[in-house]
């Protein structure tokens, strides 16, 4: 009887156990879930400016954690400047408009007759501008429920924007913590990994971290400097909303479409009530811009593991429905590490098969 009793508790014992490991990761798993996608953005941002603390720990003498934490700071600042002005942007502007309705000294240009040749929306945008700059009023009474609607849609995409740069300032500080620790955090994934893969921790953990700064060099970093040279575009021709539109460049260049598409309104709004001149210098400058991932991909992506479009165009767009504007750039990234790190597994069993 003792010898049938003691397999069956250790089986009891055995499923306790088990259901108590479950139980608390499924708690700890349910308090962390709201800042996973912080943590991972963190991550992948500490993992990508580990080697720039790096030079400047080499160049400034200091250690690698105060390195860290400049660079951290650094980005901060830079998030915080555009959140600052966005909203002192928003502000400003709402008072404006606020206060021309009130006084009466609002006024809109007149379009220009081209702008009835565009396609599809060409003839209703020039009456609509038309009746703007004749009679706003009318064109208020006229275009009321569209107006709302595209507040509306406006106020949630401005909204939107702000809440995805604080994430951004809250990633940002996050990374400087790992990049305090980066020595611990590699040690840690490494015996985490090896314990998962019986040994091919050194391996994983290194191929992992190319496919990450190859992803946001050649994704990420190309789309930034498209932005930044959309947004330079935007100002000298002095288009509104500039950051906006720049914005919309950044998130379609990470998309894998061409930015020229984001840049269209602004086209659009150039030739209508801008000169020739600037217009034309204008599309022209959007096409080199669009244009100019041919030249920086190459240069950006051989440095780290190549990953199919579609399977970074797939990121994103899953990662956005997920998680918002932060998702775009973390789906990105993850889903082309798990590709990667998918096609090494398979690739490693095909060579123990042929073996």
């Amino acid at each position: 009887m003792k010898t049938d009793a003691n397999p069956s508790q250790q089986v009891i014992d055995n499923a306790l156990k088990l259901l108590a490991i479950v139980v608390l990761l499924a708690w700890c798993f349910a308090i962390l879930r709201p800042f996973i996608m912080l943590i991972a953005w963190g991550a992948i941002i500490a993992t990508a400016l580990y080697p720039v603390a790096l030079m400047i720990a080499g160049k400034t003498r200091l250690s690698e954690g105060k390195a860290s934490s400049l660079l951290s700071l650094i980005g901060v600042i830079l998030l915080l400047i555009p959140l600052v002005a966005l909203s002192t942007g928003i502000y400003t502007s709402a008072s404006e408009l606020f206060t021309g309705l009130q006084d009466g000294t609002l006024v809109f240009p007149k379009p220009k007759p081209n702008i009835q040749e565009l396609p599809v929306i060409g003839d209703k945008l020039y009456a609509m501008m038309t009746l703007a700059a004749t009679n706003l009023e009318g064109a208020f009474a006229k275009y009321g429920d569209e107006l709302r609607q595209l507040s509306s849609s406006a106020a949630s995409v401005v909204g939107s924007l702000a809440g995805g740069l604080l994430q951004f300032i809250i990633a940002t500080i996050i990374a400087g913590a790992f990049m305090n620790h980066a020595a611990a955090c590699k040690t840690g994934l490494m015996r985490l990994v090896d314990r998962m893969t019986q040994g091919a921790g050194q391996s994983l953990v290194e191929l992992s971290t190319a496919t990450v700064r190859g992803v946001v060099q050649g994704v990420i970093g190309v789309a930034a400097i498209q932005s930044v040279l959309a947004a330079i575009g935007l100002v000298v021709a002095g288009v509104p909303a500039a950051g906006i539109w720049a914005l919309g460049v950044l998130l379609i260049a990470i998309v894998q479409l061409p930015p020229i598409l984001a840049l269209l309104p602004a086209i659009i709004y150039l030739f209508s009530v801008g000169t020739t001149t600037t217009a034309t210098l204008f599309l022209v400058w959007c096409i080199l811009v669009s244009g100019s991932d041919a030249v920086l991909k190459p240069m950006l992506l051989s440095r780290g593991s190549h990953v199919p479009t579609l399977v970074i165009l797939l990121g994103a767009l899953g990662g956005m429905a997920m998680s918002g504007i932060i998702g775009l750039f973390v789906g990105s990234v993850v889903l082309s590490l798990g590709y990667q790190l998918l096609s090494s597994w398979l690739s490693h069993n095909s060579t123990e098969e042929s073996q």
